[in-house]
């Protein structure tokens, strides 16, 4: 069932054109609907969709249908999806979820988990799909297994460049013809792919690289916490530092010790160097509606929270 807009690569070549091609037929839906969801899905015996992880945690808010349909699986493309919701993806609708990774300049799809019975990996979008994947560090050499660097692409399906932008395509392309996505990331010891981040949003603590998904995948498994984005702020000394805004699961407030108590927590699972200097927390117990404000062009380190009809909220 095809939810993503057609205006959008995730939409028109994953969710559309590629089962058309390969003789399936397409759901569309007037609207994306949490309500109308599992009914269309059923009604019209879909087995299978793709979105982006916001979607399925829409989709896991609401209530489940009952009985369950068959799912041959779940796609997610298009931002990272957080282990904690892959697991919660598999547990409620006992369909396998294949992450993937794609853009517009390979045509969508660049890596994918397999179906079963190959390995799943959450937390990875999986393995080379078409394309030749290459991690490359700053100066365009390939660096070894393990390590991470930006992940650099060639394929018939990548583009050939930019109309009419010489600059972009001198910067975008190494002279062996791969693409460079702009992403940072590594290879496992099976040819896995792990994003670990837009090389752009990377905190720059001092020289020490910080990845703010890396910080979000982690702190998502604290069972206090609903959402969380971590983000750089200015630092005097260090140039940069790390920051938190953390919405808790519904129910709970913070106390006066949670800010330190989630630290520690966080201690026992990163570098304390990547332990974020602040953490504000905010959401349903400020009694009222909150935005995300980004400036444009968005980036993590333009991340605030405002209060309607409040003061700004600064983390």
């Amino acid at each position: 069932m095809l939810v993503m807009p057609l205006f959008h690569v995730h939409g028109l070549l994953a969710g559309l054109l590629a089962p058309l091609l390969s003789g399936g037929s397409v759901i569309i839906p007037p609207r994306f609907s949490a309500t109308d969801f599992w009914r269309h899905f059923i009604t019209h015996k879909a087995n299978w969709y793709t979105a982006v992880p916001t979607i399925h945690q829409i989709l896991l808010k609401n209530p489940a249908p009952s009985p369950k349909p068959s799912i041959r699986f779940i796609r997610s493309c298009s931002s990272p999806l957080s282990p904690t919701v892959f697991h919660q993806l598999e547990a409620t609708f006992e369909a396998p979820v294949l992450e993937a990774y794609a853009m517009t300049e390979a045509a969508h799809q660049m890596t994918s988990n397999p179906l079963p019975p190959g390995k799943r990996k959450p937390g990875s979008v999986g393995l080379p799909q078409g394309v030749d994947v290459r991690i490359l560090d700053v100066d365009g050499n390939e660096e070894q297994q393990g390590y991470m660097g930006e992940i650099c692409i060639r394929g018939e399906n990548v583009t050939s460049g930019y109309l009419k932008n010489p600059d972009a395509n001198r910067s975008s392309f190494t002279k062996d013809g791969f693409f460079r996505t702009g992403d940072q990331g590594k290879l496992d010891d099976e040819g896995y792919v792990f994003l670990t981040g837009r090389i752009k949003e990377l905190i720059n603590k001092g020289g020490e690289k910080i990845s703010p998904v890396e910080l979000d995948n982690v702190m998502a498994t604290h069972p206090s916490v609903a959402e969380v984005v971590t983000f750089a702020m200015p630092h005097e000394m260090y140039g940069q530092d790390v920051g938190a805004a953390v919405v808790l699961k519904e129910g709970l407030e913070a106390g006066d010790d949670h800010v330190e108590v989630l630290k520690k927590w966080l201690s026992e699972r990163v570098a304390k160097f990547k332990i974020p200097n602040k953490v504000g927390f905010f959401g349903s117990q400020f009694g009222s509606p909150f935005r995300v404000e980004f400036i444009f062009p968005p980036s993590r380190s333009d991340f605030r929270a405002v209060q309607q009809g409040g003061p700004e909220l600064m983390i």
